[in-house]
């Protein structure tokens, strides 16, 4: 059974499927080689649920409307692309000068399940993350109500567990960047969405480095008036400190200590999070052609034109027809709504 959950505007990269005629095939293959990610238009994806939600066996896997699975963490690309007019050819979305990115939501706001891109599995869907056996959960630490925003990834970014910062000496933590979408829509699960960077905490995790996008939806009506970190501080007092706030704190009520944060605590503009984001961009690169230890990273993939990890969609097929059908979704605990106090 195949549940279709919703539709996103995305931007995407291109491989031919099936073999070219002999008199184009020199052509095609001169076409892939002159870029390792080859653009096309931007296209609605869809999304297909297996296995029950609120279990360990849930899966949400991405596919296009031809009905051909795709990763989200290596076939979404990492800038977005306006949509084609009259036959022109597609060209990255800007708001005035800026580039707009791709964000995959993990999380929508005010919800407490930890749902995450699944790194370690083939055509990483996204699951809810697991310790210990358990389902996890972000606890509500007074005065927040789970998640304080739309929480996601950046696609085709990857935070180097090799690779050591210079401000905190800190190594990353083998994710994609995080993003917090500061917009007014609460998004769902598996969403993408159009975002302009507005800058960028360092979140310092049991001694890794997990670096946190503050971004809004292109489409959010406060999008044009928010264009930088002193704007948010400006126009939504309390906002950038409730955001430290609960990064600080959100593991405590776990046994965990508090999490510490580089620059003092103190956000970075868009230019600084614009570079990081960049640096992390490069080393997925460098991870999808398999030129840097993949940390247990799985890296199967429809679109990425040069890599070694490209599969057919045959094989993208059998992984998800292998995982559960879709089922009824499992309850939760009412211990999820308790509030903690720390």
């Amino acid at each position: 059974m195949r549940i279709t959950l919703f539709r996103s505007s995305l931007g995407c990269v291109v491989r031919v499927f099936g073999p070219a005629p002999a008199s184009s095939s020199k052509a095609v293959t001169q076409a892939v080689a002159a870029h390792l990610y080859c653009s096309r238009k931007t296209m609605h994806y869809l999304t297909e649920q297996r296995g029950h939600l609120n279990s360990t066996d849930y899966r949400l896997y991405f596919k296009t409307p031809e009905g051909r699975y795709i990763s989200p963490f290596h076939d979404i690309p990492l800038i977005a692309e306006s949509e084609k007019e009259n036959d022109a050819p597609a060209k990255k979305a800007k708001t005035d000068t800026e580039v707009i990115y791709n964000m995959v939501v993990e999380v929508p706001r005010w919800s407490n399940a930890k749902m995450e891109i699944a790194t370690k599995e083939p055509l990483n869907p996204i699951k809810q993350d697991v310790k210990k056996g358990k389902l996890r959960y972000v606890a509500n630490v007074f005065p927040h109500k789970g998640y304080i925003w739309n929480y996601g990834a950046l696609p085709q970014t990857w935070e180097d567990p090799n690779h050591k910062d210079e401000e905190t000496s800190c190594c990353g933590d083998n994710d994609p960047i995080d993003v917090c979408d500061i917009g007014t829509q609460v998004c769902s699960s598996g969403q993408v969405i159009q975002v302009k960077v507005l800058g960028i905490l360092a979140m310092i995790d049991e001694g890794e480095m997990d670096w946190k996008v503050v971004a809004i939806n292109v489409k959010d009506p406060d999008a044009k008036n928010l264009n930088s970190i002193e704007d948010v501080r400006r126009s939504r007092p309390g906002h950038l400190e409730a955001t430290v706030d609960w990064f600080r704190k959100y593991k405590v009520p776990d046994g965990k200590p508090e999490n510490s944060f580089g620059f003092s605590g103190q956000f970075q503009d868009k230019d600084f999070a614009i570079k990081v984001i960049n640096l992390t961009h490069k080393h997925w690169r460098a991870l999808v052609q398999k030129k840097a230890n993949t940390e247990g990273i799985i890296c199967k993939n429809i679109t990425c034109c040069e890599s070694p990890h490209v599969c057919s969609t045959d094989e993208a097929d059998v992984v998800v027809q292998s995982a559960p059908v879709s089922g009824p979704a499992n309850p939760v605990s009412k211990e999820v709504d308790r509030w903690h106090f720390v």
